[in-house]
């Protein structure tokens, strides 16, 4: 997908946050196109990281009710974001660490999200009820997906 047309997914984002900046509002309606468009995934969403704390904090989301504080390094999420790499986890149960915010999660794919500027905003995270839902393409898809929105988000 790297140098491919982007998804008509990320194409809908784009057109989506097309003038707007605000990142909450972006947030929201990222969450909610992702989990209107992808197939058996039972949440979607951000969580941003807070410096003077150092752990990741719920941010606009799709789904079940979910943990409000993840500390650095904890979890997928919090791994996700300490080694700013994606996450892309077959069976939840089976990552040390794992934090079971929704019983019915199997399987899950965590994004950071990076400001050109250098700074780190936080994640995208998207679960399934499925065992190894996520493949090497929506993972790709995804990738593309935060950076589009971060072009959004840096606009202004």
């Amino acid at each position: 997908m790297n140098n491919q047309q982007p998804s008509m997914m990320v194409q809908q984002l784009d057109a989506l946050l097309t003038n707007e900046t605000d990142q909450v509002a972006n947030m929201a309606n990222a969450s909610a196109l992702l989990y209107s468009s992808m197939d058996n995934v039972n949440w979607a969403g951000f969580y941003r990281y807070l410096p003077d704390q150092n752990e990741l904090i719920l941010g606009p989301f799709q789904g079940k009710v979910a943990c409000v504080h993840i500390k650095n390094g904890s979890g997928v999420c919090g791994t996700a974001f300490q080694q700013n790499k994606i996450q892309r986890i077959r069976d939840v149960h089976e990552f040390p660490g794992h934090i079971a915010c929704d019983a019915d999660s199997q399987s899950e794919i965590v994004i950071p999200i990076n400001l050109p500027n250098g700074i780190r905003l936080g994640v995208l995270d998207i679960d399934s009820p499925i065992v190894n839902r996520f493949s090497e393409s929506d993972e790709l898809e995804l990738a593309q997906f935060v950076s589009t929105f971060v072009k959004h988000l840096t606009i202004a």
